[in-house]
C-alpha cells in the first residue's frame, strides 16, 4: 500500500478499549492493545494517502446476543426485549442511545473510512457505541 501511495486499514475494535469494564478486563486488553497498533502504524503512513484507523462499536445486536442477555437477566423468562432493556438499565446505564447497535450501523461507518471522503481521516479510532464512553476526546 505504502509503495502504491493507495489504501485504507480498518481496524474493528471495541469501545471497551476505551471504557475497560472491570468484568472483562482480559477483553479491553486486547482492544486497547489494537487501538495502540493501528495508531502506531498511522504513523508510519505520513505523507501517503494511505489511510490506517480504527471502528469502535458498542453492544452490537448479533446472533449470540438474546442468549448472553438471558444469561445475565434477573428474569430468566424474560423477552429478549426485556433482557435488553434490563441490560441497558444496569451493566450499561451510561449509553445515550439505550439500545443495541445495529450490524448495519457499524457498516455505514466502515463503507465511510474504505471511502475517498475519508482522505483526511487517519490514526483515528472512531466511536460507533451509542454514547457509552463519557467523554469528547
Amino acid at each position: 500500500m505504502l509503495e502504491r501511495n493507495d489504501g485504507r486499514v480498518i481496524f474493528i475494535s471495541s469501545e471497551t478499549g476505551l471504557a475497560v469494564d472491570p468484568s472483562m478486563i482480559h477483553y479491553g486488553m486486547t482492544k486497547t492493545a489494537q487501538l495502540s497498533i493501528a495508531r502506531g502504524l498511522a504513523g508510519l503512513t505520513r505523507g501517503t494517502a494511505v489511510t490506517v484507523n480504527s471502528v469502535m462499536p458498542g453492544p452490537t445486536r448479533s446472533d449470540g446476543i438474546v442468549d448472553f442477555l438471558k444469561s445475565v437477566s434477573t428474569n430468566p423468562d424474560a423477552t429478549p426485549a426485556e433482557a435488553e432493556a434490563e441490560f441497558f438499565a444496569g451493566a450499561r446505564s451510561g449509553s445515550l442511545l439505550q439500545r443495541m447497535i445495529e450490524p448495519e450501523e457499524i457498516a455505514s461507518m466502515v463503507t465511510y473510512l474504505t471511502s475517498p471522503l475519508s482522505a483526511a481521516t487517519n490514526g483515528a479510532a472512531i466511536r460507533v457505541e451509542g454514547g457509552l464512553i463519557n467523554s469528547l476526546s
